[in-house]
């Protein structure tokens, strides 16, 4: 079985530089393939204040700096490239990219997924200076603030529901004149004394100077725009997993990557990690353990695959 790696991970955020390091580390031959700069979303964190070991904030740029050269140290190499496809033809991967195609024994899909964004006027300028997808992650920041929600989906209401706990100055605005979230997670928020819901709005605008200051609301139904002073804007309204690569993959109703507790695929010898895969929960520090989960069965597989596995 001839390849050019043992072991080729597509996506360099915190689940492909971990999956890379594990590898690495257990003395496989691995590539992990980035699009465009390592580090993937944690790279929009400006502080991020909850991952295990730093009691200080760190910049998320500084963490993934420290993730790809630890990877690097390791033995792994990275190139950047965009991944056109992945196919498996006996018990090789090939991987086309738009430079080159290169075979693998096993490849971990760790290509996360983006936000959904509104692309209104101030969405993108004010991104880490008020405007978030996150309220784990940037939630505490607005403690006793006023935010705005944007969103009517379960997403939306839970993250509606944690930031509550943290101020009681919420508005939450959904385009609509119900919730789609399922109905337990909606009453939940309806009945929340510390978040009020406008129904039938949508988001226009962000304004602010060095930060976010107001928005500019619609009422859809009166077709009246207006301002609201506000500290935060978080947008909850879905997000999209990059998975155009791979064919064949079972994926779950939203697109996600379904995969068992080894972090495999329903094909053999592939795995997935991080936000691209079909979890409950999406923060650095899972999408890292998911990572050693799937390099540490990737080494069993292969292991399996050249007839040395331990038994």
């Amino acid at each position: 079985m001839e390849t050019d790696r043992d072991l080729i991970i597509i996506g360099g955020g915190a689940a492909g530089l971990t999956a890379a390091q594990y590898g690495a580390r257990g003395n496989l031959s691995v590539l992990v393939i980035e699009q465009m700069a390592a580090g993937g979303q944690a790279l929009l964190i400006d502080d991020l204040e909850n991952y295990p070991g730093f009691p200080e904030p760190v910049k998320g740029f500084d963490i993934s700096q420290k993730m790809e050269q630890q990877a690097v140290k390791f033995g792994a190499e990275i190139t950047y490239a965009s991944v056109a496809s992945v196919k498996k033809e006996g018990n090789v991967f090939v991987v086309k990219t738009d430079r080159d195609e290169l075979k693998a024994l096993s490849v971990i899909i760790a290509t996360g997924s983006q936000h959904r964004n509104l692309n209104v006027p101030g969405e993108k300028e004010f991104t880490g200076r008020g405007v978030s997808y996150c309220a784990t992650c940037d939630g505490p920041f607005f403690k006793d603030k006023k935010i705005l929600v944007v969103g009517g989906g379960d997403a939306a209401c839970d993250e509606a529901t944690y930031l509550s706990n943290l101020t009681d100055k919420i508005i939450m605005i959904h385009r609509r004149d119900r919730f789609r979230a399922q109905k337990a997670l909606a009453e939940r928020v309806l009945n929340n004394p510390h978040i009020e819901v406008r129904f039938n709005h949508e988001l226009k605008e962000i304004m602010g100077s060095q930060k976010v200051e107001k928005v500019r609301l619609l009422n859809n139904r009166e077709n009246n725009e207006y301002e609201e002073d506000t500290d935060a804007v978080f947008i909850f309204i879905g997000s999209i997993p990059q998975t155009a690569m791979i064919q064949d993959v079972k994926l779950d109703e939203a697109g996600y990557i379904v995969t068992d507790r080894k972090m495999e695929t329903n094909i053999r010898g592939l795995f997935a990690a991080g936000d691209v895969r079909s979890t409950p929960f999406r923060q650095v520090v899972v999408a890292a353990g998911e990572g050693a989960v799937a390099a540490h069965s990737v080494s069993q597989y292969i292991d399996e695959l050249r007839g040395e596995a331990y038994k």
